[in-house]
């Protein structure tokens, strides 16, 4: 242990404390966030605490630690920071990370941590001063990656405008000639196709040949367009649903409750990746921009459409099938006129997916240096003989 790091019950650094209850009133949404196990959500209610807090899953996500800097109400699913006993508050946030809290499981039926064990770890932390320091360069790291996740969203929020004014409003073809449709007054010139005219769905299957080890990718395992991981698999421990095969510039789109939006773009080499036959792969036709599909498919009009359309149809929970969608309509011009309209969103596209890359380049750096940091086997040099 490095000199001057000192060894403490965690209780004595960071008391934790169940969260409350709600009111009885119901919730609505609104401006101060609940944290429960889960995370955190948004609602409108009279706040109970006053960040800087930090709370840890006590069930469902146990042990995952949150952090929040305003006002909150941990649910009483959650444990949270009462008293950082004159502790950095973003150290201790980093520092429980490293406790592999879920290992304090005293629950039965349901995973639970109980404070009292976990007031009883023995930990070693150093001064203020270098907490301090240690949490500014971890933070830092967060920071770009929030903010290149905020400039993407920006990013989507301009390709979407620029698309209802295209594809919806059809602003910069209003002096032009309209005629009617089933969808109403369109440009001349334009049409209204269904998607499994314009699309189809691949179920090739994934050829496990000389594959001991493939990536396999489930529907949890994507989310808003981006794939959550890149773990290669023993091909042997898989299971039974990992068959399909998935090509550059097919679209991943969850059979199960559109709403949750678990869906991808493959636009890398996926030779070695299987996924679940749980998810629809939707391809192109020389009819429709695939990038431009993609797009159409994952509006949020199109993802209330699909969810209302799961829920109409029997079974044990909301689905979706390619026969099912088939018949949504999409408003079309010329290939030529799709393309234009790529090159311009492509931009946006192009400056997203250096963001998703740099972040997944400063999650690795972080992940890395967060145990050696809090652990004191890499110091700062300002601190290295104390």
């Amino acid at each position: 242990m490095p000199q001057n790091w000192k060894t403490y019950k965690l209780g004595e650094v960071a008391t934790l404390q169940r969260g409350f209850d709600l009111p009885s009133r119901k919730r609505q949404h609104g401006s101060f966030k609940v944290i429960a196990a889960s995370g955190f959500s948004t609602w409108h209610n009279e706040f109970k605490v006053k960040g800087p807090g930090v709370t840890t899953g006590r069930s469902g996500t146990l042990g995952k630690v949150f952090y929040e800097a305003d006002n909150f109400w941990p649910l009483n699913t959650s444990l949270w920071v009462k008293n950082f006993h004159s502790n950095n508050p973003r150290y201790i946030y980093y520092f429980l990370q490293t406790l592999n809290l879920e290992a304090y499981n005293s629950g039965t039926s349901v995973p639970t941590l109980n404070r009292n064990d976990v007031h009883t770890i023995e930990v070693k932390i150093p001064e203020l001063e270098e907490q301090t320091a240690i949490a500014s360069i971890l933070s830092t790291i967060d920071a770009k990656i929030e903010n290149n996740l905020a400039i993407n969203k920006t990013l989507e929020e301009m390709a979407m405008a620029l698309y209802k004014e295209w594809f919806v409003d059809f602003g910069p073809f209003q002096d032009g000639k309209f005629v009617e449709s089933e969808l109403g007054m369109i440009p001349e010139g334009w049409e209204v196709k269904r998607l499994d005219e314009v699309a189809y769905k691949n179920s090739k299957t994934f050829n496990f040949k000389n594959k001991e080890k493939v990536v396999f990718v489930n529907t949890g395992d994507v989310q808003f367009g981006s794939f959550l991981h890149n773990n290669y698999s023993d091909s042997e421990s898989l299971p039974g649903q990992a068959k399909k095969v998935i090509e550059v510039n097919d679209i991943l789109y969850s059979e199960i409750r559109p709403k949750n939006k678990r869906y991808a773009y493959v636009d890398f080499d996926s030779s070695d990746y299987v996924v679940s036959t749980k998810f629809m792969i939707i391809r192109n036709n020389e009819l429709i921009n695939n990038r431009l599909l993609y797009r159409i498919l994952t509006r949020q009009e199109t993802v209330d459409e699909f969810q209302m359309i799961a829920e109409s149809r029997s079974g044990t929970f909301p689905q979706i099938t390619f026969d099912a969608i088939g018949h949504f309509p999409i408003v079309l011009p010329s290939i030529e006129l799709q393309d234009k309209f790529q090159s311009i969103v492509g931009n946006y596209e192009y400056q997203q997916k250096n963001n998703l890359t740099q972040n997944q380049t400063l999650t690795t750096l972080r992940d890395t240096l967060l145990p050696k940091l809090i652990s004191g086997e890499v110091r700062l040099t300002e601190f290295v003989n104390t």
